[in-house]
């Protein structure tokens, strides 16, 4: 073939051969099994007749993309991927984001709108539907043009999600059930040993260990089988519980649901009342109850909440941690007190019919998995944010049970919780900090000094003026930056070292509106109730943890009003990476991240104006990258 053989089709060819929107001329040579200069010959061609982009960039001398894709910048874009089951979206619509999340695993996002995802098995065993027709309804939604690849793969994984159950026999044993004599033969039974199943009953059926329950579920799901869990659990000790709180439609579907699967997780998103809803599955099981917390601080405020809201007495609401130790018809005790031996005793001499384990997402820890053996309970798991960094979250659901509740975007429309406005601000650098500190320091080094870029308080003093009505919760990680910025606003620095009664004297005033603005360090991610506001800054934040990002936009996600989030990122510097990184987890829910950059000229006319005067600036342009 020549040159002019080649046309357009062809790099289309090899966009989707290669897996990306752009390509180098080697890329292209290679799909088309051509030299680097015949490639050449062809790009330059196309870029003639206006059918491609040249664009330099600073890592590839040149790269190219297809002119079409420039004239719809402002447009939705899908490009599919199907023998490697991704998903490029370029500018989505919030729909769209939403929907992809109900069945596919967001990998990566970048400055200009694009959205990578990844379809996995375990996003099709956890999609939240009812039926296989009914998940086959969005993906046809989403993607452009049918798919039959993707499809069945999701067909495939769809049915392997239903070939193995366990369920309580009649004469009260839990049994093994595979959907074939070959499945129960050449996976079950290779994959697990005679601690795990006592004795075969049948080709496809085999009795199981009541205490390693979990561990079969678990190797079964490493093996690429979920289990569906049909037993019939223990509802324990009856007890009573009214709930006083009237419980919103969505609410009670997720009651209805947990009722019926008797497991689950309830994942929404911060603000949407899993609380309450825990509540709701109290009372519907009406049974002695467990519920299990990361921090003592959690656990009174469970107490508090429980004594408000619904017909339990004090005598019947009890704490067990380190600072208290009460077995009570309802407990709520640490994960970690629950799971040391000395204390077991206690919690396994009571008839528990529910167990609630409270920000689910440390119950894969070794410490707090320990907790988790108590598998023939009703287990209820809560959190608007099951995800690990060390992306063992499959292990909630398989110790738990399987996610309830996941559509934010339902939410979202609904207007039930307020979807937040997400910014991540690129900070310069002052001259001095930069060419002293930051470039002489180790990797370790550069982190903090980053983190604690002393512009940023310039920016926070911006965001603050630019907001003058909104309660702000800014957000820190290093103890010493906090103090810094505490100084530099006067206001109050809520940390680990700050005694309890001072602590809930400032959360008090910031609640009834004595007092509009407080700096928090990382305790305030999970370990205290954290009152609601309009405005988070999050000034430095745990690397890339996209628990925390979603948490710290969870204080400001409630039903009325506007939420805001700032993330400040040092430019130049791993922040950036990591901003984005913290916020995959809001981005996979459908919530669209802006990027902007403050221009240093603009930086430092702020500085200087507030030194001639103490009116704040209210003016500033970005810079959109």
């Amino acid at each position: 073939m020549t040159d002019e053989d080649y046309g357009i089709s062809d790099v289309y060819d090899a966009v989707e051969d290669i897996g990306r929107p752009v390509l180098t001329a080697d890329e292209v040579a290679r799909v088309l099994g051509c030299s680097h200069e015949e490639a050449n010959r062809v790009l330059e061609r196309l870029a003639d007749e206006r059918e491609v982009v040249r664009l330099d960039v600073e890592r590839d001398p040149v790269v190219w993309f297809p002119t079409e894709w420039e004239r719809l910048a402002d447009r939705e874009r899908i490009v599919v991927f199907p023998k490697r089951r991704e998903i490029v979206a370029d500018q989505p619509r919030q729909f769209t984001r939403a929907q992809l999340s109900q069945f596919a695993h967001l990998t990566d996002t970048t400055r200009e709108g694009g959205y990578s995802y990844r379809i996995r098995q375990e996003d099709i065993w956890s999609a939240p539907y009812d039926s296989l027709d009914d998940l086959m309804r969005t993906v046809r939604q989403v993607l452009p043009e049918p798919s039959p690849d993707i499809e069945q793969f999701i067909e495939q994984q769809w049915k392997r999600a239903k070939q193995f159950r366990l369920y309580t026999h009649e004469d009260d044993y839990v049994v093994l059930e595979a959907a074939s004599d070959d499945l129960m033969g050449n996976v079950a039974r290779q994959k697990l040993d005679d601690s795990h199943l006592r004795a075969p009953l049948s080709d496809d059926e085999s009795w199981v260990a009541e205490e390693k329950v979990a561990e079969v579920k678990r190797i079964l799901y490493e093996a690429g089988y979920p289990v569906q869990d049909e037993r019939d659990l223990e509802t324990g000790d009856e007890l009573a519980i009214d709930c006083s709180l009237s419980l919103r439609d969505y609410q009670r579907e997720w009651v209805e649901e947990f009722i019926d699967l008797k497991s689950g997780v309830l994942v929404g998103p911060p603000g949407s009342g899993k609380t309450v809803a825990a509540m709701g599955v109290m009372e519907a099981v009406s049974g002695e109850t467990l519920i299990l917390v990361p921090s003592r601080e959690l656990a009174g405020q469970w107490r508090d909440e429980l004594l408000a809201h619904t017909s339990l007495s004090p005598e019947q609401v009890g704490e067990y941690h380190g600072g208290e130790k009460n077995v009570r018809p309802v407990t709520i005790a640490t994960y970690q007190t629950a799971g040391m031996d000395r204390h077991r005793q206690l919690f396994d001499q009571r008839r528990w019919g529910l167990i609630v384990y409270d920000e689910c997402q440390h119950i894969p820890s070794r410490v707090f998995r320990r907790s988790a053996n108590l598998q023939s309970k009703h287990r209820l798991g809560l959190s608007a944010t099951p995800v690990r960094e060390d992306d063992k979250e499959k292990d909630i659901f398989t110790l738990i049970g399987p996610p309830i509740g996941t559509d934010w975007d339902a939410l979202f429309e609904a207007g039930f919780v307020a979807e937040p406005e997400v910014e991540i601000r690129y900070v310069g650098w002052d001259d001095e900090t930069y060419h002293g500190d930051y470039a002489n320091a180790g990797q370790r080094g550069k982190r903090q000094i980053a983190a604690s870029n002393p512009a940023k308080v310039d920016e926070i003093r911006y965001l603050l003026a630019e907001h003058p009505a909104a309660k702000a919760l800014i957000f820190v990680e290093y103890l010493e930056q906090g103090d810094d910025i505490s100084d530099a606003l006067s206001v109050p620095f809520i940390s680990g070292q700050m005694p309890h009664p001072e602590r809930e004297r400032h959360l008090q005033a910031f609640r009834d509106g004595r007092l509009d603005t407080l700096v928090v360090s990382r305790v305030g991610d999970e370990g205290i109730d954290l009152p609601d506001a309009e405005l988070a800054i999050v000034a430095s934040g745990l690397g890339g943890s996209r628990r925390q990002g979603a948490q710290r936009a969870g204080r400001t996600m409630r039903p009325a009003g506007r939420a805001r989030m700032y993330v400040l990122a040092t430019r130049g510097t791993r922040e950036e990476e990591f901003a984005r990184q913290q916020l995959r987890h809001l981005a996979s829910k459908g919530i669209r991240i802006q990027e902007s950059v403050a221009e240093e000229t603009i930086v430092e006319e702020r500085a200087a104006e507030e030194t001639l005067s103490e009116e704040t600036v209210t003016d500033k342009t970005t810079l959109d990258e």
